[in-house]
């Protein structure tokens, strides 16, 4: 194994000085590049200001440089991160210029500089990100683990620990007191009673405890004291098993600790009002400019086949409520487009209907139902009506990606679960994707999707059809 290196400490440190370079690049950009014109006796770019400037960012990377810290961050967390940073430091910003009277700007340059450091801070913080993955990659700045405990929860843990080697874990000991754990992982170490020795001859930087917390057992604190004489970073992993997948954040009545689950993200006002406002942009430009798709798509579909241009079926909407969901009609008039799922080389589809699936143009209605507010642009897709009756009674929490709008496209489409469903498990797996969407949703996980689904469709979607 090769050396943790000395300097794996100071990657935060070393990031967040290049944070403060890069806001005071774009400030600096902006006196040259910036809209808006300023007097001759404006004092924008004084010492003063510079000061403010770096002031504020410094308040903004203590509350949110933990980007550089955290081992498994996504990229669209990482944009929200950088901001909500942006706008810390704009708020603190503006509030102590305007109090001090130091500067008195253009709105419009003050936007450009913000607008400018939010995406290359976004950037950068993505970059950097992958930088030290790779880094890890090669066997630096990691931290030695060990795991207790080899339940379901444990194993895993374990298992989410070794799925990236960018996350920068290795697993040196894994102790459980059941004989079966040994096979749960190659670093099987021994029982219980053998951690305290294997911490103190071994290098430890952590221990995740799994094993279960119950009356009259002594386990958890045994692990707590050993870690805190050892100086070992100590985790305890909450035994929920497999049907808990919420999110929660401590807190604490007193001096009980308590585990609160977190609210589904689209349940805040403001975090609608962002979803929507994108809906409405998104969709009313794709109308507008819907005509040069409709008009050569409609004549495509008169040619194949007869019948009417749009194909109009009931499907499952918000709160398990039936809409109107509206499509190009890919399909010859069947008695069962209402309950017979497309299929794999399905003779009802046309050959023009089978090229509109796989550019995915045939769904371009539907962004008429975004734009009534039937359906968002990202979410579960809507189901049939016969769909949702057969598969409420056979996949538990289905009925929980009726929690937010359907959209156009959607978390489990982007990660190819689209399309025919033989068997059970892929619905499954199409609703356990909706449902952490769901539960995690952020605007920049809505542009993630966006672009994904872009890409796809130029590529072609192997499973449209």
């Amino acid at each position: 194994m090769k050396s943790k290196g000395r300097y794996g400490q100071f990657v935060r440190w070393i990031f967040s000085i290049i944070d403060l370079l890069i806001v005071n690049l774009v400030f600096l950009a902006s006196k040259r590049w910036g809209f808006g014109s300023l007097p001759a006796d404006n004092e924008m770019y004084s010492r003063p200001v510079w000061l403010v400037l770096n002031v504020a960012m410094v308040v903004g990377l203590y509350f949110y440089s933990n980007v550089h810290e955290r081992r498994v961050f996504y990229a669209d967390k990482v944009v929200g991160q950088a901001f909500k940073l942006v706008l810390t430091h704009a708020g603190i910003f503006v509030t102590l210029t305007s109090f001090l009277g130091l500067v008195n700007a253009p709105w419009q340059r003050m936007l450009w500089f913000y607008v400018v450091f939010f995406i290359v801070l976004s950037a950068w913080w993505v970059i950097s990100r992958q930088v030290v993955k790779q880094y890890r990659n090669k066997g630096f700045n990691f931290k030695r683990v060990i795991v207790i405990g080899g339940g379901t929860v444990g194993v895993r843990l374990i298992n989410e620990m070794l799925a990236d080697q960018g996350y920068g874990y290795h697993i040196v000991g894994f102790f459980d007191d059941n004989p079966k754990a040994r096979s749960a992982s190659a670093a099987y170490q021994g029982t219980l009673d053998d951690v305290e020795l294997f911490v103190k001859t071994h290098q430890v930087d952590e221990m995740f405890c799994a094993v279960p917390d119950i009356e009259d057992n002594q386990n958890v604190s045994r692990m707590i004291r050993i870690a805190d004489n050892n100086a070992v970073d100590f985790y305890y992993v909450p035994q929920f098993g497999r049907t808990v997948t919420r999110q929660f954040e401590l807190q604490s009545v007193g001096d009980i600790p308590i585990l609160a689950v977190h609210p589904y993200p689209l349940k805040n006002p403001i975090n609608r009002i962002i979803k929507r406002a994108l809906d409405l942009l998104v969709s009313s430009v794709v109308l507008i400019l819907s005509p040069l798709v409709v008009i050569p798509v409609a004549i495509g579909i008169k040619l194949s086949s007869p019948g009417p241009i749009f194909f109009v079926q009931k499907r499952t909407g918000y709160r398990g409520q039936a809409f109107n969901c509206y499509k190009f009609r890919t399909m010859r008039i069947n008695n069962d487009s209402d309950t017979l799922q497309a299929v794999k080389g399905d003779p009802r589809v046309t050959p023009f209907g089978n090229f509109l699936r796989r550019t995915s143009i045939d769904e371009l209605p539907q962004f008429y139902n975004v734009w009534r507010g039937d359906m968002s642009i990202v979410g579960p897709r809507p189901h049939m009506v016969a769909q949702t009756e057969q598969y409420s009674q056979l996949i538990d929490k289905y009925m929980l990606r009726h929690t937010i709008k359907p959209g156009i496209t959607g978390w489990a489409q982007v990660l190819g679960y689209r399309g025919q469903t033989e068997e059970l498990w892929q619905m499954e797996k199409r609703v356990e994707n909706d449902v952490w969407y769901a539960e995690n949703w952020t605007f920049f996980l809505d542009l993630k999707i966006i672009i994904r689904t872009v890409i796809n469709a130029f590529k072609g979607e192997e499973n449209a059809y």
